[in-house]
């Protein structure tokens, strides 16, 4: 057996995920199946800070679960007592920090530094913290896994991060049935009292988001349109309530389940996602998923993502989007063409590539760990 690999698995019990939560859950049981394959599987430790459910990851012989208990400073403080400890061949972190002491070696992933870019979107003390964490992360792990060419291009830029440290790995993106999410659609409808003809955004409602100016598009597509915007998220930090001011059919969800999002993209005409930046944007492949068109910005990350397979727009420029929207709800066959790139697109995000990169990150950062230590 080639080692034990330590994984920081705290992130993936919450009740409410969202996508650096969802992105911990879904790689570690990824990593699981895909380490069960291997010829020499690595023994898989996964360390929580709450007992979690039974059947959240699947059984396997080459994984132990460990419970730590702390209210508080559980990354630099439990676990770090833990690892040293254990003092395992490599400690992963999937969505989180690296502990402040630990031995050995380490890999991080970094999701987007939108805190970098949108300062004012944070709250200070969490700014402070991010960056402090993120830039002694990079620093420390023996290799980082970016979510997109955008994040690895910003932490060489804020960093310094060398270019050969880091590794993009795009996440997985559940395979969203489209003939089921079809079907759900009246009942999702219905759920959320939603009129037959829609767009859609979903995400936390956040200045970062975009959400003014996407409204403020929404009300110019109005002036010769019938139809909603279904704003699906919760209100984030700095949520403003004027953005909704004058703005005529205008639904705000709250928090959505998972279970109604498929119903929800397969209804709308389109997915609305003018985010001013993305480390990676789950929504726009989910929707590519369920056959429903996407108008995303083509900044940041969602260029690469989306590709030919959407309409992008300038997120600065509501008139852009407003004529983004105009083209999808007038243009039938556009729709039809984008919803048929969705679909072969949203095929290259798959959670069991994603683990299969992650493990050969493994491998790369024990075998270099022992190629010094011979060397010595």
């Amino acid at each position: 057996m080639p080692g034990t690999i330590a994984i920081d698995a705290s992130r993936s019990t919450r009740a409410r995920p969202t996508g650096t939560e969802n992105y911990a859950l879904r790689l570690i049981q990824s990593l699981i199946t895909a380490n069960e394959s291997r010829r020499e599987p690595y023994r898989l430790s996964l360390y929580f800070r709450d007992e979690p459910p039974a059947d959240l990851f699947d059984e396997s012989r080459h994984v132990n679960v460990y419970v730590l208990k702390s209210p508080r400073l559980w990354t630099h403080l439990r676990w770090a007592a833990a690892l040293w400890k254990a003092k395992p061949a490599l400690s992963f972190v999937p969505a989180h920090s690296l502990p402040i002491f630990f031995p050995g070696k380490a890999i991080v992933t970094v999701h987007d530094l939108g805190y970098k870019h949108f300062p004012a979107a944070h709250p200070a003390l969490q700014r402070l913290y991010l960056d402090i964490t993120t830039r002694y992360s990079q620093a420390r792990a023996a290799l980082v896994l970016a979510d997109s060419q955008a994040t690895a291009n910003d932490l060489g830029r804020f960093y310094n991060t060398p270019a050969g440290k880091i590794r993009i790995v795009y996440p997985g993106v559940d395979a969203l049935d489209a003939k089921s999410a079809a079907a759900a659609i009246d009942s999702t409808r219905a759920k959320y009292g939603l009129p037959q003809r829609y767009f859609l955004f979903i995400g936390t409602l956040q200045p970062r988001k975009n959400i003014q100016r996407l409204i403020q598009a929404f009300r110019r597509w109005r002036e010769d349109h019938d139809g909603a915007l279904v704003l699906a998220g919760a209100k984030g930090w700095l949520f403003d309530e004027t953005w909704l001011e004058g703005a005529d059919n205008v639904h705000v969800t709250g928090y959505i389940d998972e279970a109604d999002k498929s119903g929800l993209l397969a209804g709308a005409t389109a997915l609305v996602f003018p985010s001013l930046y993305e480390g990676f944007g789950f929504p726009v492949v989910e929707a590519m998923h369920c056959g429903c068109p996407v108008i995303a910005s083509k900044t940041s990350s969602l260029r690469e993502l989306v590709g030919d397979a959407g309409l992008l727009v300038d997120p600065l420029d509501v008139a852009d989007i407003a004529a983004a929207m105009g083209r999808c709800s007038d243009d039938e066959g556009l729709r039809a063409g984008l919803v048929a790139r969705g679909f072969r697109r949203a095929g290259r995000f798959s959670w069991s590539v994603a683990a299969a990169k992650v493990l050969a990150a493994f491998d790369e950062a024990i075998k270099g760990a022992k190629d010094r230590q011979a060397a010595i």
